[in-house]
């Protein structure tokens, strides 16, 4: 196996091991809240229930959330790698 695909082999499996921390963490969350589609409607039916400005800042809240989620991830996968580099 040539030097281009063991990088490639060692990023796939890297990318699987974030996404595995990743969904581990999700579960962890008990309240975790999905991002309202429907919201974006500007029809005039929707926005006499709510304030764009409210759901806009509410969606926000949730993408930082997930965005630290991500991050934790990849942070525990750096661990994980550091400590696999040390027992080597």
């Amino acid at each position: 196996m040539d030097k281009s695909n063991i990088q490639k082999e060692k990023y796939l499996i890297r990318r699987q091991r974030q996404h595995e921390l990743l969904i581990a963490l999700i579960h962890q969350q008990e309240d975790l809240e999905l991002v309202d589609i429907n919201a974006t409607s500007f029809d005039a039916k929707y926005r006499e229930q709510s304030d764009p400005a409210k759901w806009i800042d509410r969606n926000r809240r949730i993408l930082e959330k997930y965005q630290a989620l991500a991050r934790s991830a990849i942070t525990l996968d750096a661990l994980l790698d550091s400590e696999e580099i040390q027992n080597d």
